[in-house]
């Protein structure tokens, strides 16, 4: 979401253009202008560029809107030079669901598709200068500006479906597989199958970028960094699935008053392991200061600057009988680095972030040991 500019809403989500994707388009159409030194032809050139992201928003809103039928939001669409992404706030637990999520956006392509054939056939060509690639009927076709945008239109949408139904993460085919093989087993061992299969295809795409096209060493850059988020993600999933707020929150914590200064909250931070506070007056959570905010303020307003000028009074709080993956999205939506866990109005411990990543890494040692232990016996 950094660097990202709201265009629209559509269906109650919001659409963000990322600022590489507005440099994407002038470079469109500065590069229209060296080459035709006509400016509506560079107009044209962005036109085009701009129905060509359209088309992926209706991609994306495949996604969001199936998703939307089994209860998942999606927080909302971001465009970036090489397509969209629509961000949804949570994996469905059901394989089935990941499924259809994952094949609706291939499928509004195929609608898409069908309609320009339609189109085209039946308006501004036969069928024979639709899907003839060759140059002579290419030649044919651009003698007609409405021709040439159709026709281009169609196959951009019949190329996203061939290149979003690829076995590999990021892309739809690495969850369509993800899905099929969590039919079969636990998910977290499918994800790692088909992140393994897209880094696989990422070394091909590299191998054929060295040799053909060097665009297709971006692309695999791409895959091999989606499949490694992917995976990381699973593994995440698979190590709090089930554990309560109880196992994973602090207990032994500092909380801060109003009255304090940022010089004393900035004390606390050097003297221990703590850097995000909750604060409280008269018994009472009133807020809480993440560690970034304390020394943001030091830089704006000074060490002497009260606690109670700086603090997040919008926080969120946990019971400890709530699950962590549940807590974490919510921190997620709500960009807090910090959760007061309470009981009966008083706070007994807090989670962060970063115990929860530490959490995890306990965890991961100990199941270590304990397969390194029974490969002994």
């Amino acid at each position: 979401m950094g660097w990202s500019l709201r265009i629209g809403r559509l269906f109650g989500i919001d659409v963000y253009a990322h600022f590489t994707f507005l440099l994407f388009l002038i470079w469109i159409g500065v590069s229209y202008y060296l080459v035709y030194q006509d400016w509506l032809k560079a107009a044209m050139g962005m036109l085009m560029i701009v129905m060509l992201f359209t088309i992926v928003v209706m991609h994306e809103l495949g996604h969001a809107l199936t998703a939307r039928r089994f209860g998942i939001r999606t927080r909302h669409i971001t465009l970036l030079p090489i397509g969209g992404v629509a961000w949804l706030e949570r994996i469905p637990e059901k394989p089935w669901q990941e499924l259809a999520i994952a094949i609706a956006g291939p499928a509004v392509n195929i609608v898409l598709a069908g309609i320009l054939y339609a189109v085209f056939t039946s308006f501004l060509g036969t069928p024979e200068a639709l899907l003839n690639l060759s140059a002579e009927i290419t030649e044919q076709v651009a003698a007609s500006t409405a021709e040439q945008m159709v026709r281009t239109l169609f196959w951009v949408n019949v190329m996203l479906v061939a290149f979003n139904l690829l076995p590999a993460f990021p892309m739809d085919g690495g969850r369509v597989l993800r899905a099929l093989l969590a039919m079969h087993m636990e998910y977290a061992q499918a994800t790692n199958i088909a992140a393994s299969i897209g880094q696989l295809m990422a070394i091909l795409f590299g191998f054929l970028g060295l040799v053909f096209n060097p665009m297709l060493l971006f692309i695999a850059l791409f895959v091999w960094i989606g499949a490694q988020q992917e995976a990381a993600f699973a593994q995440q999933k698979a190590a709090l699935w089930g554990i309560p707020v109880r196992d994973t929150m602090i207990t032994n914590f500092t909380a801060l008053s109003p009255q304090h200064t940022l010089a004393e909250a900035a004390h606390l931070i050097l003297q221990g392991y703590q850097i995000d506070f909750p604060v409280v007056e008269d018994g009472r959570l009133v807020g809480v200061l993440p560690g970034k905010d304390i020394i943001a303020g030091l830089a704006q307003l000074g060490p002497q600057a009260l606690v109670r000028e700086v603090m997040r009074q919008d926080c969120l709080t946990a019971n400890p009988y709530e699950m962590v993956e549940t807590v974490l999205l919510r921190m997620d939506q709500n960009h807090c680095p910090v959760v007061p866990v309470i009981v009966n109005g008083q706070i007994i411990g807090v989670l962060t972030r970063d115990n929860i990543a530490e959490y995890i890494l306990i965890r991961r040692a100990l199941e270590e040991a304990r397969r390194r232990l029974q490969g002994y016996l």
